[in-house]
């Protein structure tokens, strides 16, 4: 049985952002928040998962939402959350987008 992909969205404010991705069918949502510090700089600052959504690939699809809108947006990403520190380290292909 093929599992559903995560459903992404984002909603923002003026200085901040937060991806939310939610599964048909799985209680709960997945977030990944960041702030802007600028319009070309933002930190990446929080990702969580509910436990009725491990192993379902929610945390790779929201970072790999973040990756797509920084690129389409002309934007670097500043790493503070650790779980996006530690995918930005598994995909050197990212860095273009991440920084230090």
């Amino acid at each position: 049985m093929t599992r559903p992909e995560p459903q992404i969205s984002f909603e923002e404010t003026e200085t901040k952002g937060r991806f939310v991705a939610r599964v048909p069918g799985v209680e709960g949502e997945g977030e990944l928040t960041i702030s802007k510090v600028s319009d070309v700089l933002i930190i990446a600052d929080h990702t969580l998962v509910p436990d009725s959504m491990r192993g379902m690939g929610v945390g790779g699809a929201l970072a790999e939402s973040l990756i797509a809108r920084a690129r389409a947006k002309g934007q670097r990403i500043v790493p503070l959350c650790p779980f996006v520190r530690a995918q930005a380290l598994r995909h050197p292909e990212w860095s273009d987008v991440i920084q230090g």
